[in-house]
């Protein structure tokens, strides 16, 4: 039997990734021993391996499919097929983005200055060529962690690191004096496995399913009755993806209504549908909105 091989990101995109797939319609289970997670389709198998390796991987073709973020698609300089973003939650719309960090009393203000300047990074080679590409000739340097402590005692110049929202560039006393790259997660496909008829149909189903659970996430489905009279009122107020859908109950004089709304407008909704005329209103979570 053919099988799909499915990169599972380690780290920090783990359990949001395991999460997803179950909401999806796939349920991945291993332990904390195991690099070889088992899945509940037995088309497919699945491997963890670091975000920061991942490209590669799916490149060479010891993965068909993986997830992993665009700046680790642009470190390695992957030659891979991104079949889809994917925006894990409300939160991460705020998307993460590489920042060239100096310290807080530092002269250095622009790029410019950084001729002939010390850099310390996790993401070595992209640095490398966006200097190069500007002309700026600095040298770069692998952290191997806590980056932030190399600016504050002066042992680099400056630091190229990610971040959402700077707070912790700020509690460290250090300004930011460039913005780098912008990065999300990506669904991304050996090219090989995307030219294979069966693995592309497999990898399809796979992304629109996990689109589709992205897009459910914080929405909800709201159903009530509203009476002819009060329909208008009670429509004004709904947002919808289209339409709210409107159907005619057995007392003629009465509708049923079904729409789907952002999960954090719901407490301050239901009161409003309620004061136009809404009864027997109901709302439920949703797994995908296809």
């Amino acid at each position: 039997m053919k099988k799909l091989k499915l990169g599972i990101p380690k780290g920090s995109l783990e359990s949001n990734t395991v999460e997803l797939f179950k909401r999806a319609g796939w349920r991945i289970t291993y332990d904390s021993r195991s690099y070889f997670p088992d899945i509940d389709d037995e088309e497919i198998s699945c491997a963890l391996v670091r975000a920061q390796e991942m490209a590669r991987y799916v490149e060479n073709g010891t993965l068909d499919l993986g997830l992993t973020g665009k700046d680790w698609i642009e470190e390695n300089e992957s030659d891979v097929v991104e079949v889809q973003d994917l925006i894990y939650s409300k939160a991460s719309t705020k998307q993460a983005k590489w920042v060239l960090v100096v310290r807080g009393d530092s002269p250095i203000k622009s790029l410019e200055d950084m001729e002939g300047k010390k850099i310390s990074t996790e993401l070595v080679n992209f640095t490398r060529r966006y200097f190069q590409e500007r002309n700026i000739n600095v040298k770069v340097e692998f952290s191997w962690g806590a980056t932030e402590a190399k600016v504050v005692e002066g042992l680099v110049d400056a630091i190229v690191e990610v971040t959402e929202t700077g707070s912790t560039i700020k509690a460290n006393k250090l300004k930011i004096i460039h913005e780098l790259m912008k990065t999300n997660t990506k669904l991304i496909a050996n090219k090989e496995a995307w030219d294979d008829p069966w693995k592309k149909r497999k990898i399809e189903q796979i992304d629109t399913l996990l689109q589709g659970s992205l897009l459910a996430m914080g929405k909800s489905a709201l159903k009530m009755n509203v009476s002819k009279e009060n329909l208008g009122r009670v429509i004004l107020l709904l947002p919808s993806l289209k339409a709210p859908t409107i159907s005619g109950l057995y007392d003629e004089a009465w509708y049923a209504i079904e729409t789907v709304v952002d999960r954090s407008i719901v407490r301050e909704l239901i009161p409003l549908l309620q004061e136009a005329g809404a009864e027997g209103i109901i709302e439920f979570p949703l797994n995908k909105v296809i």
